[in-house]
């Protein structure tokens, strides 16, 4: 028997989900990051977003089936993301991690990733 993945660990998609409506509740009032957003209606970032971490933590591969290769800087680079826009993103999805209420293993572990994604993402 092989071991859960950590996307069954912390409760699968409800979890996900959980995560990224937390998050895009910031985003949504947040003067420096929701002009990234073209979109009126967040709900389809949120589930981009939602997709994409369900795949990456070893849910279903719904992302890539849908959009292909993340291609994450690609996909960003239309925008200029720079240290303030990193350092708001961490706050949004910081208190959205805090909310979760994970294990402090699971909770270091994705947070972690998401902390080294945002310095990844940085253009400018």
């Amino acid at each position: 028997m092989t071991a859960p993945t950590f996307f069954d660990a912390v409760g699968g998609e409800p979890t996900f989900r959980r995560l990224v409506n937390r998050f895009y509740e910031g985003i949504a009032d947040d003067p420096l990051l929701r002009p990234m957003y073209p979109e009126d209606d967040l709900g389809p970032a949120t589930e981009r977003m939602t997709l994409f971490l369900m795949q990456y933590w070893g849910g279903p591969n719904t992302y890539s089936a849908t959009r292909g290769h993340p291609r994450l800087r690609m996909r960003h680079a239309p925008f200029v993301v720079d240290a303030a826009a990193r350092d708001a993103w961490l706050t949004h999805m910081r208190a959205a991690v805090d909310s979760l209420e994970l294990p402090q293993e699971q909770h270091d572990q994705l947070w972690d990733y998401l902390e080294r994604a945002a310095y990844f993402m940085v253009n400018a």
